[in-house]
């Protein structure tokens, strides 16, 4: 029976990539397209959003449940943070976010076939072990704030293992926040983990389709906020969302 359901969930797996990878192949030329203008952005985003997030969860069975604690000005950029520990949460983010956020995420990912070109082009890529990198992610988040469009990033700044509830977070988000005055949006992901983890193996291959939830909060303030500011800021975000995911049930 084990090796049943570890044959079952193998290729539940491959079909995520096929369900992902279809996508993508699909929307590629119109991708493409977009990229060819920093201003053009909003069209990668809204496909991603209407499209390609939804043709995943739902191709995979996840019934993705988006709760709104309060009202976001999208008018203004904001800082988008989330817990982080499964391939999911970045569609469930990218259908949670209203308007363009531009994503900041690892460089390993740019060696993806197809993926990886529209990856380079469309995300902030960063190689946390090189200074000049994240010093890098520092000047192309303030184009794009210049632009509208608000920022996306993970601020555990890695996927932890899976006996770690929420690992410490960076600095990135909170200085790139405070400096451009720009609140602080938490986006709290309970379901993930569970329906899909990045551990392939963890629990002997656990994972399966149902209810995914994702509740976005009201966002925290900067304005005034020094550098000097940024650890309280960190603590606060942490210890909030850290609250948020024990009330709703993360594990």
């Amino acid at each position: 029976m084990v090796y049943v359901r570890k044959a079952l969930l193998g290729l539940w797996n491959i079909w995520f990539y096929i369900l992902a990878g279809s996508g993508l192949f699909l929307c590629f030329p119109f991708l493409l397209l977009c990229l060819t203008r920093e201003k053009w952005y909003s069209g990668v985003f809204y496909l991603g959003r209407y499209f390609w997030s939804p043709l995943i969860m739902l191709g995979m069975g996840f019934i993705p449940v988006i709760k709104y604690n309060a009202n976001i000005d999208y008018s203004k950029p904001h800082m988008f943070i989330a817990n982080h520990l499964s391939m999911i949460d970045i569609m469930m983010t990218s259908m949670t976010i209203r308007k363009p956020a531009v994503f900041v995420g690892k460089m390993e990912l740019d060696r993806i076939p197809l993926f990886a070109t529209i990856y380079k082009r469309g995300a902030i890529l960063v190689n946390r072990d090189s200074a000049s990198s994240r010093k890098n992610v520092y000047t192309q988040a303030k184009r794009k704030i210049a632009l509208g469009f608000g920022i996306m990033i993970y601020p555990e700044g890695l996927v932890p293992e899976p006996d770690v509830f929420l690992a410490p977070f960076k600095n990135g988000a909170f200085s790139i926040a405070i400096e451009h005055q720009i609140p602080i949006v938490p986006i709290t992901l309970p379901d993930c983990k569970k329906r899909f983890p990045f551990q392939f193996s963890y629990k002997y291959w656990v994972g399966k389709p149902g209810v995914v939830r994702a509740n976005v909060h009201a966002p925290i303030s900067t304005k005034g906020l020094t550098h000097e500011d940024m650890p309280a800021l960190k603590e606060k975000t942490y210890q909030f969302m850290s609250e948020m995911l024990k009330k709703e049930g993360y594990k």
